[in-house]
């Protein structure tokens, strides 16, 4: 049994202890958390699962929550700064002691049962959540659904946001595959709330299988938006100025995303697709490069995800984001890199908004920044145009996306081209002892 005296210490362990950094499945959990919890005891639970979406989901049901006086547990990921924001109670994420106790009671009764990163996240939620005296219980779904290991409890409520291709080497390739995955969550007699307009047949099939109670988005309930304010109606019910969501992303409302894929769904595809979307009223549309090639972000598998699949250069994808912002009405963004109304990301290495580079403070040591082959010259004109490149160089791994670095990508870096400061992404797969030892000379 292992032991250790900090939550970095516990973190630093689970990344490795485990031999598949995602391993879908329930029977190893269920049976560490059959040991934790033998009573099955539990708040309230609503389950929420999807593409995007789901998220935004929690954070409205927490606030509502909240605002009417329940005592809530919120459990989502990944973290942006802390882990400790994965697990919250009232609002406020715990304490590094208290995930700590988690993980100890976890390792007294695991028997040697091996678990992921993930799923240790999850045993330690739960077990915090269920002594904790909460009202209800939100859980955020990982992965999928069917698999995750959020789905070892059984909701009183489900909830599907949305349904986009992501995750295919474990998901499938088509949205009925995906919707199959994350209609997983559903149970008898339970509601199964869906919050995207054009669900895939998969949800409702899998929903009367299980006897589920099914709700669509536009048939069984649905909404108006005003000025600035919106109505939300199910049947004869009618709820009206309601305030503008406080979270202005892209799933507030009414709004779509897609994985773009060359000869699948691309050029008129695309195009008739768009021109259906602003009919129907859509705000946003997030175009999704597809990656199919480690270089691109596939860390754990070196294979294709379709073969004979090439996908789009970023300024093939960047041209087709261009055309589409051009012709319809909707915003457009393009992931990764590409907002063609403000030109960002970088839109401080533009010429016209140099004046905000020379107030910025003087840099007086040196460092190297690693980071994409994509930001790469970006970064690089923006440290020439205040003529500190002398002071920081700046150096790419083999990845176009930086948050997607692995530790594999640091251990190919010449170390003789690192300074003596070393800043990394903050998002990207790597921890920070372990890459320290790599980077170190």
């Amino acid at each position: 049994m292992v032991h250790f005296n900090t939550l970095k210490g516990w973190l630093s362990w689970q990344e490795s202890s485990h031999p598949l950094t995602i391993d879908l499945g329930l029977e190893r959990v269920a049976r560490v958390y059959n040991a934790l919890n033998p009573t099955g005891v539990k708040p309230l639970t609503i389950t929420v699962a999807g593409t995007n979406g789901k998220g935004s989901c929690v954070a409205y049901l927490e606030s509502i929550y909240r605002a009417q006086g329940y005592r809530v547990g919120a459990y989502t990921s990944p973290h942006i700064l802390k882990y400790n924001e994965r697990i919250k109670i009232d609002g406020k994420p715990l304490s590094d002691d208290l995930i700590c106790d988690a993980f100890e009671r976890i390792e007294t009764v695991r028997d040697h049962t091996s678990l992921s990163y993930f799923e240790f996240g999850t045993l330690a939620a739960l077990d915090i959540f269920s002594r904790a005296d909460l009202d209800i219980q939100l859980l955020e779904v990982g992965l999928g659904g069917r698999l995750d290991a959020v789905n070892i409890v059984e909701p009183d409520v489900a909830i599907i946001s949305s349904i986009g291709i992501d995750h295919v080497a474990w998901l499938g390739e088509t949205r009925e595959a995906i919707g199959y995955e994350k209609a997983g969550i559903f149970r008898a007699s339970v509601p199964a709330i869906v919050g995207d307009p054009l669900p895939p047949k998969s949800l409702r099939q899998v929903a009367d299988d299980k006897n589920a109670c099914f709700y669509a988005l536009g048939k069984d309930f649905g909404y108006t938006k005003q000025q600035n304010e919106w109505q939300w109606f199910a049947g004869e019910k009618q709820i009206s100025h309601l305030p503008e969501p406080a979270l202005k992303g892209e799933h507030q409302y009414r709004n779509a995303s897609a994985v773009i894929i060359p000869g699948i769904n691309d050029e008129d595809h695309l195009f008739e697709t768009c021109a259906d979307l602003e009919e129907w009223g859509v705000k946003s549309f997030t175009l999704r490069r597809f990656a199919n090639f480690k270089y691109q972000g596939l860390i754990l598998n070196d294979k294709p995800v379709i073969n004979d699949i090439n996908p789009h250069s970023y300024d093939e994808f960047k041209d087709l984001v261009r055309r589409v912002e051009n012709e319809f009405s909707f915003n457009v963004l393009g992931y990764p890199f590409y907002d063609p109304k403000n030109d960002s990301p970088f839109t401080i290495s533009k010429k016209y908004n140099r004046v905000y580079l020379e107030n910025l403070k003087d840099i007086t040591s040196e460092a190297t920044i690693i980071t994409s082959k994509l930001a790469e010259p970006f970064l690089k004109k923006i440290f020439g145009m205040v003529d500190k490149s002398n002071f920081v160089n700046i150096v790419s791994a083999d990845k176009e996306i930086a948050d997607l670095i692995a530790h594999e990508d640091l251990k190919s870096l010449n170390l003789n081209e690192l300074k003596s400061k070393v800043i990394i992404p903050g998002g990207a797969f790597v921890h920070d002892d372990y890459s320290k030892k790599l980077l170190s000379k």
